[in-house]
């Protein structure tokens, strides 16, 4: 059904109920490194206690989406289709920590790229986004360079 094309009824008030992310679900085979590296990634504390299985990571300052860490035997896939990006001000810097953290590069910048792309210790795939990648930029063949200061 494509709701977009839905006509509304007369008189019809907007859906009060929502949706929205409550948590995104890591799944991972290291799972003490994965709560030590997320947790000082994005400075996040556990929802609750720890348990053998996972645990909750939240913003305390209440602005992200809980990051759950959940005890898998899996192992990352070799094709994924879902990561994070993580928009930072501080590109260089951030991926200096991240990888000092435990993260490893997994694709490096390139000229007119505005990310990274690093693995977390569990193998999982995630970018860092330069979020001062110029607004007014008409292809990725330009000369910005990720981390670069105008």
């Amino acid at each position: 059904m494509d709701v977009s094309s839905t006509p509304e009824k007369e008189g019809s008030q907007p859906n009060p109920k929502r949706i929205s992310i409550g948590s995104i679900v890591v799944d991972c085979t290291k799972l003490d490194q994965m709560i030590a590296f997320w947790s000082e990634a994005l400075h996040y504390v556990p929802q609750g206690p720890i348990r053998p299985d996972g645990v909750m990571l939240k913003d305390p300052k209440g602005g992200g989406p809980n990051l759950n860490m959940s005890l898998s035997s899996e192992g990352p896939l070799a094709e994924y289709r879902l990561h994070l990006d993580l928009y930072v001000t501080d590109p260089l810097a951030e991926a200096e920590r991240l990888i000092g953290l435990g993260a490893t590069m997994n694709f490096p910048a390139e000229k007119g790229r505005d990310f990274v792309t690093l693995a977390d210790p569990d193998g999982n795939l995630f970018c860092l986004i330069d979020i001062d990648w110029p607004a007014e930029r008409n292809s990725w063949a330009d000369d910005w360079e990720f981390g670069r200061r105008t």
